[in-house]
């Protein structure tokens, strides 16, 4: 990824709002991460979101996919993200930012703090927030399970070889450069085992279907009793468990742990019921989830300290695979 200053991806904001009807007042950058991301105001003061999304990440259709599975969600009633279409109707263009050309769209502002920011403040109900984090889980997976995609639909997919195949969607983990010889061995090893697993594992819609695939609490804005699910950067089929994971991820190793997961699985069954299977599978998919992040964080240099994160993500993966993997 090419490292530009804040006034190049300003320029390259601004070039790209062009696109949509708006008389833009005001363009601030508010982060730089996966995508590049803006608050913009217009002359009404209606504010939006710009996302130039990271290059080579997701193609055109996979983008548009996005859109659409979000637009079923909202019809659905699930509080996500509003698009907002260029004047061509198209619901992303492409800019040039520096060498690199990105996909740009735009999305409804939602105001509020991240329900994890809310949590780490001492502002809100750890228990409760996760009980209300699993009905929200619930009903994006309950309209998933039902939802017919309309032809032309593409996502990757998070099955046995998304997760753990020899080209997984988060890059190959056992390769990272963070590792030494006999942890890349080790890993190796421990991926065709979890792969085996995962393909003697059931995929009916009952624990697999499109799922948000990063929905822990920092992707979730409150505003006032609304809560409001963003960034579907990583949606695709995958199983439920996968879900839970991520959502739990950060707490493994709190001392209520237990109540958490309980709280996220109960408000989840208010709105949905959750299969046996799913629950026992959550540990599994917790080894996962630290295994592709040894992935993610080797395939982005730009980030800081990927070292040390990696010797800490082994730390877990070395505990998690005692206990789980035969």
């Amino acid at each position: 990824m090419t490292t530009l200053d804040a006034a190049e991806h300003l320029r390259a904001a601004r070039k790209a709002l062009e696109a949509w009807p708006l008389t833009v007042a005001d363009v601030r950058r508010v982060s730089v991460s996966e995508n590049i991301a803006f608050r913009v105001a217009d002359a009404h003061r209606r504010l939006y979101v710009l996302r130039l999304h990271r290059p080579e990440y997701h193609n055109h259709a996979e983008l548009v996919s996005e859109q659409t599975w979000t637009a079923a969600l909202l019809d659905a009633g699930v509080d996500v993200p509003v698009v907002v279409k260029a004047a061509d109707g198209r619901g992303y263009v492409l800019v040039d930012v520096g060498d690199e050309r990105r996909y740009a769209g735009l999305l409804e502002w939602v105001d509020g703090d991240t329900l994890a920011a809310r949590i780490s403040a001492g502002e809100t109900d750890v228990r409760a927030s996760y009980a209300r984090l699993g009905g929200i889980m619930a009903a994006l997976h309950e309209q998933a399970s039902g939802w017919m995609a309309p032809p032309g639909f593409t996502r990757h997919a998070f099955d046995a070889d998304g997760l753990m195949g020899e080209q997984p969607f988060w890059g190959r983990f056992w390769e990272s450069p963070h590792l030494d010889g006999g942890q890349r061995r080790r890993l190796d090893a421990l991926r065709h085992r979890i792969h085996a697993m995962l393909r003697e594992y059931r995929s009916d819609a009952d624990v697999f279907s499109l799922i948000h695939a990063d929905l822990h609490a920092a992707n979730v804005i409150v505003d006032g009793d609304r809560l409001h699910v963003i960034d579907f950067d990583d949606a695709g089929f995958g199983w439920h468990a996968y879900d839970f994971a991520v959502a739990l991820y950060h707490h493994q190793d709190d001392a209520d742990y237990p109540a958490i997961r309980d709280a996220l699985i109960e408000g989840y069954e208010h709105v949905r019921p959750v299969a046996d299977d799913t629950v026992a599978m959550i540990p599994l998919f917790l080894l996962i989830r630290s295994l592709a992040s040894i992935g993610w964080t080797a395939a982005r240099p730009e980030l800081s300290r990927n070292a040390d994160r990696t010797r800490w993500l082994m730390t877990r993966v070395d505990r998690d695979a005692a206990n789980v993997v035969s």
